[in-house]
């Protein structure tokens, strides 16, 4: 099969990510004699400075890692909670009925800093100086600016101009968007590092440090600056200026947490997911329903057969279905939703021809489901990569991270938010809070309607997978409700196919859009699947001879996908990133 780059192999270290300049930070502290949890916070830190566009400083990371020591992955939840004013009855009283994607209404607790900060603080090795010495030398000095960065600035300019005057004095230099592959400099953010630096040494060791600096952002200056800010009032997709709801006790109040992680098992394979507060258990159903399938699954040449591609988009079609119906930060029955019974159910459900229905199982949830979908306009043509409207409303912007050291330590983070485009930036801080409380529901009653102190459910899905029950590959990709559709044909390349890492990367990709999207206008459209051209045209036939509404998205569209692997039993590493975009690469030795 065709690929675009080799899979890299060494034993020393492999990091890979959707940015080179974050590759080469995390691959810098590897050499320096940290670990991978060292390198992936540095990595992560980059990509704040690198694709702005994508994830920022006040936005959030989930994780999922296993230590040398113990092999059984855990979670880091690096994803804030909503603010305690924020209810739907506040939304109510302005007159809205879902929540703007842009503007300071959706923010919700920045995540990132603690979550990072408490990763290194229990088991990476290095000072938060050593780790963070990259980013800041970015900020200070620029970076060069990407194409998509320099398009995403141009698209929202007018809205800077007018009414974001922090963000148009930040993004806007001269009062014009940057030309791509000039350099952008953020001396606030720098500074903003700085002095976080500052307070972390004024104490006496790494790990105190770490907690000081933690300190710093949730209870010092960096809170009392946003809940100044988000007193103000700013315009937002709404098409009227809105104050926030965010305040500084909303961040003293929140800290980043551990949990156990899902393990769902497929003979001598296994899949890690976080819990139900994200989507991630939802990859676990689609590939339990397709497991029935797997005689009827082939793939030519690394290109797989439109029965294959018919077959996934119908289980996308039910476990997001039940994504819909079950999925948020409460109790979720992943007991019920993951059992053999209920995916035999599911499963027989899967016909020859194209579903039109969202169908979520289990008993009493469809009526909620047609509540939630009153008012919401299917729309057609979606490609699924990152997209921005002219106020500033972002869906699928991401970025990802992926980390083995030789000892065995590794981790797959998926971090977001804090997006430039979609809230207005803090002038003396250098970065605007994020937008991800627009991915709750004002409908009451539902297991993601909007409480305070309650976490969105996200889309970020982190995965691993494990062999004979030992870690050996950490993946994941940027994409919104396309991270766990991407995962799918990835998987499937690798398990299925036996494709190495680059090879199943780089394999044909396809999603479906037959489901309410996460992010606000919160659009879908029943029978339309996306997909590469590389599938082929007769492939492409057969699926609109299934009844699917087949949107070609050229040959090189869709996944941003990258991944790292451990054999355990020779210690050899290998690592992929995606070509698609220019910009993700791995590296190692």
């Amino acid at each position: 099969m065709f690929t675009t780059r080799p899979e890299l192999a060494g034993t020393h270290g492999m990091v890979a990510s959707t940015h080179w300049l974050a590759s080469s930070a995390g691959m810098a502290v590897l050499e320096d004699g940290g670990n991978a949890f060292d390198a992936a916070a540095a990595a992560g830190f980059v990509l704040q400075v690198a694709e702005p566009h994508l994830n920022g400083p006040a936005g959030q990371v989930p994780a999922i890692f296993v230590t040398a020591a113990d092999r059984t992955p855990r979670v880091l939840c690096g994803q804030g909670v909503a603010p305690a004013a924020a209810t739907p009855e506040h939304f109510a009283d302005l007159g809205l009925d879902l929540i703007p994607g842009s503007g300071l209404l959706p923010g919700t607790v920045p995540g990132a800093w603690d979550g990072w900060l408490l990763l290194l603080r229990d088991h990476g090795t290095k000072s938060l100086r050593e780790v963070l010495k990259y980013a800041i030398s970015y900020a200070e000095r620029g970076v060069p600016v990407l194409d998509r960065v320099a398009a995403t600035i141009a698209t929202v300019a007018g809205l800077f101009a007018d009414h974001w005057p922090g963000s148009a004095e930040l993004w806007l230099p001269g009062g014009v968007p940057p030309v791509a592959g000039t350099l952008h400099r953020n001396p606030a953010l720098a500074r903003t590092w700085g002095r976080l630096l500052a307070e972390a040494e004024s104490v006496s060791g790494r790990e105190a440090q770490l907690d000081a600096a933690r300190r710093a952002w949730s209870r010092g200056f960096v809170a009392e600056a946003v809940d100044v800010f988000s007193r103000q009032a700013f315009r937002d997709d709404s098409g009227r200026d809105h104050a926030g709801l965010l305040t500084g006790d909303d961040l003293a109040s929140w800290e980043a947490t551990y949990e156990d992680a899902l393990v769902t098992e497929f003979g001598d394979w296994g899949l890690v997911k976080c819990g139900g507060w994200t989507q991630g258990p939802a990859l676990a159903q689609q590939l339990l329903l397709l497991d029935g399938f797997r005689d009827e699954l082939s793939y030519v040449d690394g290109v797989p057969s439109a029965r294959t591609v018919h077959l996934a988009v119908e289980a996308a079609k039910l476990a997001f279905a039940d994504r819909e119906a079950w999925y948020g930060d409460t109790e979720v029955p992943l007991d019920r939703l993951l059992s053999a019974d209920y995916i035999a159910a599911r499963r027989a459900l899967i016909g020859d021809e194209a579903s039109a229905e969202l169908r979520p199982g289990l008993d009493g949830r469809l009526p909620r489901i047609l509540g939630e979908l009153r008012g919401v306009q299917p729309a057609s043509g979606a490609i699924g990569e990152p997209t921005v409207g002219p106020t500033g409303q972002t869906r699928g912007d991401t970025v990802h991270i992926d980390v083995v050291d030789a000892a065995g330590n590794m981790v797959s983070a998926t971090p977001s938010g804090g997006w430039l485009q979609s809230s207005p930036a803090i002038p003396e801080l250098g970065f605007c809070l994020d937008s991800r409380a627009q991915m709750f529901w004002l409908e009451k009653g539902l297991p993601n309607t909007l409480a305070p102190g309650k976490r969105p459910r996200i889309t970020l899905s982190p995965s691993m997978a494990l062999r004979d029950g030992e870690p050996v590959i950490a993946f994941g990709t940027p994409g919104g409700d396309q991270q766990d559709q991407w995962q799918v044909c990835f998987w499937l390349a690798h398990t299925v196919a036996g494709l190495n890492l680059q090879q199943a990367i780089d394999a044909p990709a396809w999603h479906t859009t037959a489901f309410p999207s996460s992010f606000y206008p919160r659009s879908w459209e029943p029978r339309e699947i996306v997909v590469e051209s590389r599938l082929g045209e007769s492939t492409m036939d057969e699926l609109t001879a299934r009844g699917h509404r087949v949107v070609d998205a050229g040959p090189w569209a869709l996944g941003r996908l990258s991944a790292v692997s451990r054999d355990p039993a020779t210690g050899i590493l290998r690592a992929a990133a995606n070509a698609r975009g220019m910009q993700g690469y791995a590296v190692g030795r």
